[in-house]
C-alpha cells in the first residue's frame, strides 16, 4: 500500500508486500527468517491472535519474550536522541507562546488548539525542512473539560473564570515530545488558587528530586506525603511522570520507567523523563477542574537538564482580560 516510502524514509532496507491475499505480512517475514529458527517477541504488545500466526507461519524452534530487554535498551538515550528531544522540546515551548498570545473570552478551544498546532508544525518545517510532517496535535481544555488530561478538544467557547489546560505535542522524526501548563482567563478565586499553587509545589519537588541514582517510587512517594500534607492526595489520579523517546506501543512511554508507586527503576544518566503532577477536583467542589504541569528533563553528564522553557504558575499564566 505505501510502496517504496518506508524505503526512502528509514535506515537500511525494507520488504514490500501487497495485501492482496490476508496475511502477506507472515509470508513476507517467512520469505526472511525462514521456518525452525529462535524467534524473539515483545511479548507484552504481540495479541495472542498475532502469536498463532507467528506459530503457524514460522514454526519456531522456541519463542522468547524479549520486551524487557529492548524496553531498557529503549530507555537510554543515544547524543542524537537527546538533541532531537531538545528540538522537540523547544518546538512545544513554540506552541505553548502561541496559544498563550491567542487566548482571549469568547475563542473556542478548536481554534485556540489550531494555532498551537499550526506554529508547531510552522516550527518543525523550518529546522527539519527534510523530515514528514505528521502527528503533530494539541490538547486545549478549558472549564469543566480539564476534568481529564486526555480529553478531546471541544467548541466550549473561553469564559472570564476558566480554568485552562494547555497540552502541545509535536511530533518530528518519530519522537514525541510534550509542553503541559495550567493557565486561567482572569484572576482565579481563592480556593483555586489554592489547589494550583500546591500542584506547582509538587511539580517543583519533583522537578528538585529527578538525578542518577533515585527510584522512581522514592520520587513518587515523597510527592505523594508533599500532597498528603496538604489534604489532596486523593485528588491525585495518575503516576507523576514518564519516560520519552522513540515511539513503541504508547508514544515512547517505558513501563518501566514512570513515577508510581510500583516502579522501582533507578533513574540513569541518558534517560529522559517527564515531571507532571495533577490534581483533579471533581466539579461542584471549590477549585473545581484539571491542574496539570509538565517538564521534560534529560539526565546528562552535567545533571539534570529541564529542557521546557514555558514559565508556569499564576504568576505567569493568569490571562489578563
Amino acid at each position: 500500500m505505501d510502496l517504496s516510502q518506508p524505503w526512502r524514509r528509514s535506515y537500511g532496507d525494507n520488504v514490500i508486500y501487497t495485501d492482496w491475499k490476508r496475511d502477506n505480512y507472515w509470508r513476507a517475514v517467512s520469505s526472511i527468517v525462514g521456518h525452525g529458527k529462535i524467534i524473539g517477541i515483545e511479548g507484552d504488545h504481540i495479541t495472542l491472535q498475532q502469536n498463532e500466526k507467528l506459530k503457524e507461519f514460522l514454526k519456531p524452534e522456541q519463542v522468547k519474550d524479549l520486551s524487557h530487554n529492548i524496553m531498557k535498551i529503549r530507555m537510554i538515550k543515544s547524543t542524537e536522541e537527546m538533541n532531537l528531544i531538545r528540538e522537540g522540546a523547544l518546538v512545544a515551548d513554540i506552541g505553548g507562546a502561541a496559544i498563550i498570545e491567542s487566548i482571549k473570552p469568547g475563542m473556542k478551544e478548536i481554534d485556540v488548539a489550531m494555532i498551537g498546532r499550526n506554529a508547531m508544525e510552522k516550527a518543525i518545517a523550518d529546522r527539519f525542512p527534510d523530515s514528514e510532517l505528521r502527528d503533530t496535535w494539541v490538547w486545549f481544555q478549558s472549564g469543566i473539560n480539564t476534568d481529564g488530561a486526555h480529553n478531546p478538544v471541544t467548541t466550549r467557547e473561553l469564559i472570564i473564570g476558566d480554568i485552562l489546560s494547555l497540552n502541545t505535542f509535536p511530533m518530528i522524526s518519530g519522537y514525541y515530545t510534550a509542553l503541559e501548563r495550567t493557565l486561567w482567563v482572569g484572576e482565579p478565586d481563592k480556593e483555586s488558587l489554592k489547589v494550583w499553587e500546591a500542584n506547582v509545589g509538587a511539580h517543583e519537588l519533583g522537578l528538585s528530586l529527578i538525578k542518577e541514582g533515585i527510584a522512581c517510587t522514592s520520587v513518587c512517594d515523597q510527592i505523594n506525603n508533599f500532597f498528603e500534607e496538604k489534604d489532596l492526595l486523593q485528588y491525585r489520579t495518575f503516576g507523576y511522570g514518564h519516560s520519552f523517546g522513540v515511539l513503541s506501543h504508547y508514544y515512547g512511554r517505558e513501563a518501566g520507567l514512570e513515577f508510581r508507586e510500583d516502579i522501582d527503576t533507578v533513574l540513569e544518566k541518558n534517560m529522559v523523563v517527564s515531571m507532571e503532577p495533577m490534581l483533579t477536583i471533581p466539579e461542584g467542589k471549590p477549585g473545581a477542574g484539571g491542574y496539570r504541569e509538565h517538564d521534560i528533563v534529560i539526565l546528562t553528564d552535567r545533571g539534570p537538564e529541564n529542557i521546557t522553557k514555558t514559565p508556569y504558575g499564576p504568576e505567569n499564566n493568569i490571562i489578563k482580560v
